[in-house]
C-alpha cells in the first residue's frame, strides 16, 4: 500500500511539474517582449510597422552617431557601415546604409543583431526601416548595400552627445534551411 501511495504522490508531482513547465514555456514570449521593452532592447514597434514618425527637429543640438559592425566568428561575410559616423539633429529622420557580402561559393542567410550604447539610450534611437528586421538572403558571392532609416528622439538626455549603433552579423543559413 505504501508503494502505491508513493507512486501516486510521484505521479501527481510529475503532472504538476509538467503543467508548470508548459505554462512557463507559454509565457516566455510575452515575458521576453516585456523585458525587451523595459530594457530598451530591439525595436518591436518598428518591426510590427506600428511606429509612426513625426519629425520635431531640434536645430540647436547635434548628436554624433557612430556605426560599428562585426561579423560573428561563424560564417564568411564582409560587413561594414557606409560611413563611420554622422552628426544628426534629434527629431530629424536620417538614412544610412551598411554593406554586406557573402564571401562563400554557396547561397547563405544572415541576420544582423543591433545594439545601442551607452546603456539605457536605446529607447531614444528609433529605426523605422532596417535590414535587421528580417533575415537577409545572399546568393554565392553576392554583396549589397542595406538601408537603415532612423530618428533620434529629442527627449534624449542632454548629457548624451554620442550614440553607437553596433551590429553583429550572424550566418543563420543552417537555422533557415527547411527540415527534411
Amino acid at each position: 500500500m505504501d508503494r502505491k501511495r508513493a507512486n501516486r504522490k510521484l505521479l501527481g508531482g510529475l503532472l504538476i511539474m509538467t503543467a508548470g513547465s508548459f505554462a512557463f514555456g507559454w509565457a516566455l514570449v510575452p515575458l521576453y517582449d516585456v523585458l525587451c521593452k523595459v530594457a530598451g532592447i530591439g525595436n518591436a514597434e518598428a518591426k510590427a510597422g506600428a511606429e509612426v514618425v513625426t519629425e520635431a527637429i531640434d536645430p540647436n543640438r547635434e548628436v554624433t552617431i557612430e556605426f560599428v559592425t562585426s561579423p560573428a566568428s561563424v560564417g564568411s561575410y564582409e560587413f561594414r557601415p557606409a560611413v563611420a559616423s554622422m552628426k544628426v539633429h534629434p527629431g530629424k529622420l536620417y538614412d544610412t546604409s551598411f554593406y554586406a557580402k557573402n564571401l562563400t561559393a554557396l547561397p547563405s542567410v544572415a541576420q544582423a543583431v543591433p545594439s545601442i550604447s551607452p546603456a539605457g539610450t536605446a529607447k531614444y534611437f528609433h529605426k523605422t526601416e532596417c535590414f535587421c528586421f528580417s533575415p537577409q538572403k545572399f546568393a554565392a558571392g553576392e554583396g549589397r548595400d542595406m538601408p537603415v532609416r532612423f530618428i533620434v528622439d529629442p527627449g534624449l538626455p542632454g548629457n548624451v552627445d554620442r550614440l553607437t549603433l553596433a551590429y553583429t552579423f550572424f550566418d543563420t543559413t543552417q537555422s533557415n534551411r527547411p527540415a527534411g
